[in-house]
């Protein structure tokens, strides 16, 4: 049984939306109220919880969302976002970063060095341990990196503002963040990384 969809949620804060939603014109959005054991999908077809269909249906929303944000955010692909990002919630070293990301430190290494390049990012000795740099944001590593969740942020608003209950999706999201913390914490103790 379709239900109406309630009032639009707040807006977040960001500057006004720059692209289009092309990527998403095709799908139709119809809300349906749960079964049991069902969940509601954009097709309008309840998929069992159990049968991987919902799973599926997320996995690749996400996958889908990830790429709408890298077009977004046309200065910086996710990979040097990602990087930035850590640094400026407080990750000063490359090895901590690696961690926290799951990438290799190869991988860090090449971002780090690009970022440097661009004058994003800036290097700068530990004063208790001269072999590891830590790594700051350039005032310009700030301005790009506010730019680019601006830009984000328009088109998670655009998304959101498609949903049911869009403050709801961005708690999901913020506690999403924090459950992929806790497991590269605990892979992190377990393997002794």
């Amino acid at each position: 049984m379709a239900r109406r969809l309630p009032a639009r949620p707040p807006r977040l804060r960001s500057p006004p939306a720059t692209g289009s939603m092309d990527e998403l014109s095709g799908y139709a959005v119809v809300v349906h109220e749960p079964a049991d054991d069902k969940i509601p999908t954009p097709s309008g077809r309840p998929e069992a919880v159990g049968a991987g269909g919902a799973a599926v249906e997320a996995i690749r929303a996400l996958a889908r969302v990830s790429r709408l944000l890298e077009r977004a955010s046309g200065e910086l692909n996710l990979a040097h976002y990602r990087v930035l990002a850590a640094i400026a919630s407080g990750d000063e070293r490359a090895s901590r970063i690696a961690r926290r990301l799951a990438l290799g430190k190869p991988t860090v290494s090449a971002a780090v060095e690009a970022l440097c390049q661009r004058r994003l990012l800036e290097r700068s000795r530990v004063a208790d341990d001269q072999r590891v740099a830590a790594l700051h944001l350039t005032l310009e590593g700030e301005r790009v990196l506010a730019r680019v969740e601006a830009a984000m942020i328009a088109r998670l608003d655009e998304l959101c503002d498609r949903t049911p209950d869009g403050a709801e999706v961005l708690r999901v999201l913020v506690w999403m963040g924090a459950a992929v913390d806790d497991v590269m914490a605990e892979r992190h103790v377990r393997d002794g990384t």
